[in-house]
């Protein structure tokens, strides 16, 4: 093959690649989307093979079946569940493969340094250091991701000081690399400068990564796929292989501007969040000035009003769907999918509502409701959608709670002040199907959990709580109850009635692996005629786009999705608003409970909903440890508290 083919068909394959990425930005195209930009890397791998006249090396197959067999073994392993965790270690697998070629270009070996060794010493060096970082970096993502490391901050007395002094180090590793490349030859100290530059790297990749709390591992994450795509470009230089610098840019800068766009979507600088001053450790905050004013929290069916659950949702004509983490983890996509599918039976225009940072990874929510065939139509950004709560008939947030939480507006002094959030609290009724009323990750309790009217707490297992408001949408009439155990007959005729409900999702759903049963209860809702959609909290979960991914996986229409900015307005407007494992994401108290961690944090207006299902686990404040007004308001709200797969099924026999 000759030069000019050569460099002809690396520029043709970067293109192809990039147009595979543009691709992966629209649904109906983003398979294949991704098949494009695969085929066009493997097609890569054959054209180097050959340009190198290596491709009659059999053992280089051998080792190509081994990671065909590893990468199939975790496809087909792997839950959705922790696709979070397989993201990060995919980004140090990078990483790694970056640093093993730095250190074989430091080694002289299968590669001629001669013409260049200034340039190839100090591209090799940066390389491993890189390389290393990102490993190092993604491990510990990974770890706190899959809870074998703490999810809060860790910080060091002097952890400013062990960073820059490793700074320095590695500065000093690539000026030794670049001397010895220079006048004394590749042989001189380049097992030192290797052991230097590995050993430093490690420990300032692990230092920089343990002190991000977990609610920002989405961002963490997204910086890390950046690093690892800088890290191959550089090692490309160090082996003069321009597709894979190419290939490498492009990766980098796409991670680099996704990284950019959600610092932006959480109003926070990534110097914040490396730092870890986004999250607290200690007490929760709690909010000083509190949306509305808080009385004694009610465990479940917050309201004894004379309108159930299932009439808000049977009666709901728009209705927001809120997905968060808390759907991710209890894999209930499909459930909300079969919810959103009830209440646009019963008429009801359903929307999904997506936060920026939802989730744990860049796209999880999006990814979990394609999973679950949501249409793409109905996932709407925060900034399309954060206007509509209010005039939302119902809200359904499932597992988020920072990303919704309103004390983000006005908690001054708190990890989310002054992040943007779902508007939640603005709708009339909203149903939060979470795990329990922690706290989300930032440590700031959630106000809409002590709102007195609105609020339908459903706590517990997402999958329960979501089979729940399915039943409820099923049901004609439902028994009074306690309202400290259960809603009583009006909650369920409420979603029965409802003709557009709002489900918003959190951390809460993908802890009970809800997801399916937010599905069916969906699908109950729209079979009822109203129309059921998903509010989103850009920070919704544990890594980006967590929400979409739980969602997807249950099969629920991507057109049921709304981001924040989208959906926001319609609460106020919607029949009914179902949570789902979120706290934090719709605390009304984030727009003026100055001085808590989630002040000026734009939140889901979930209490601005005339009806309100809360499916949280329990009252407790969210991570950012403010307490939410929304459970103690004294109208519209419906805590149903503990399982969120219990709660699920529950709101499912109300609709039968």
């Amino acid at each position: 093959m000759t030069p000019t083919l050569y460099y002809l068909l690396c520029a043709v394959l970067s293109v192809a690649v990039l147009l595979g990425i543009s691709m992966m930005s629209r649904v109906k195209t983003a398979v294949r989307g991704n098949l494009l930009s695969a085929v066009s890397l493997f097609a890569g791998i054959a054209v180097t093979l050959i340009y190198n006249g290596i491709a009659s090396v059999w053992n280089i197959y051998l080792y190509m079946v081994v990671g065909v067999v590893i990468g199939s073994a975790l496809a087909i392993r792997v839950k959705m569940i922790e696709m979070p965790q397989m993201v990060a270690l995919l980004n140090g697998v990078g990483g790694l493969a970056s640093a093993l070629v730095g250190i074989l270009t430091l080694l002289g070996v299968g590669h001629s340094t001669v013409d260049y060794p200034l340039f190839t010493n100090v591209t090799a060096i940066l390389a491993v250091e890189v390389g290393v970082i990102t490993l190092v970096g993604s491990l510990v993502a990974a770890g706190k991701l899959h809870k074998l490391l703490p999810q809060r901050p860790v910080i060091w007395r002097s952890h400013a000081a062990v960073l820059n002094f490793c700074l320095i180090l590695l500065t000093l590793a690539v000026l030794h690399a670049a001397f010895a490349g220079e006048f004394l030859g590749l042989s001189a100290d380049i097992s030192l400068i290797l052991l230097i530059g590995v050993a430093v790297s490690a420990l300032f990749g692990y230092a920089f990564s343990i002190r991000v709390g977990g609610a920002d591992m989405p961002i963490t994450i997204s910086l890390l796929n950046s690093l690892s795509g800088v890290a191959g470009a550089i090692a490309g230089m160090a082996i003069s292989d321009i597709l894979l610098v190419s290939v490498g840019g492009i990766v980098g800068a796409s991670g680099l501007f996704l990284t950019q766009i959600m610092c932006r979507s959480m109003n926070r600088s990534l110097i914040d969040i490396l730092t870890g001053k986004t999250s607290v450790s200690g007490k929760p905050a709690t909010v000083s000035q509190p949306v509305v004013e808080k009385s004694q929290p009610v465990a479940k069916g917050v309201e004894a009003g004379r309108t159930s659950s299932g009439e808000i949702l049977r009666s709901a004509r728009s209705v927001i769907i809120v997905p968060g983490y808390g759907m991710a983890l209890a894999q209930a996509q499909h459930l909300v999918r079969q919810l959103a599918d009830k209440l646009e039976s019963n008429g009801a225009r359903v929307r999904y509502a997506i936060h920026p940072v939802a989730g744990r990874m860049p796209g999880h929510m999006n990814v979990l409701l394609a999973e679950a065939d949501v249409p793409y139509e109905q996932l709407y950004e925060m900034d399309a959608i954060n206007g509509d709560f209010k005039d939302s008939d119902a809200v359904i947030v499932i597992g988020a709670n920072d990303v919704l939480n309103p004390a983000a507006r006005d908690a001054v002094g708190t990890p989310i002040y002054g992040m943007p959030v779902l508007n939640v609290d603005e709708a009339k009724e909203i149903f939060i199907c979470n795990f329990d009323l922690s706290p989300g990750y930032a440590g700031v309790e959630n106000p809409l959990y002590t709102r007195k009217s609105g609020v339908h707490l459903m706590l517990g297992d997402a999958k329960e709580s979501l089979t729940r408001l399915l039943d409820e949408l099923e049901k004609t009439d439902s028994p009074v109850s306690s309202p400290v155990d259960q809603p009583d007959a009006a909650s369920s005729e409420i979603l029965r009635s409802a003709r557009s409900v709002i489900i918003v999702p959190g951390y809460g759903m993908a802890l009970a692996q809800a997801q399916h049963l937010v599905r069916q209860l969906a699908d109950k809702l729209e079979s009822n005629g109203a129309r059921v959609r998903y509010a989103i909290h850009p920070v919704a979960g544990r890594m980006p786009g967590h929400m979409n991914v739980l969602l997807a996986e249950a099969d629920v229409p991507y057109e049921q999705l709304y981001e924040m900015d989208a959906i926001n307005g319609d609460f106020k407007d919607s029949d009914a608003v179902i949570v789902i494992g979120a706290n934090d994401v719709l605390n009304p108290a984030a727009r003026d409970a100055v001085g808590t961690p989630i002040y000026g944090m734009p939140v889901l207006n979930v209490d601005e909903a005339k009806e309100i299902f809360i499916c949280n686990f329990d009252l407790s404040p969210g991570y950012a440890g403010v307490e939410n007004p929304l459970y103690t308001r004294k109208s519209g709200v419906h805590l149903m508290l503990g399982d969120a797969k219990e709660s699920l099924s529950e709101m499912l026999g109300w609709l039968k």
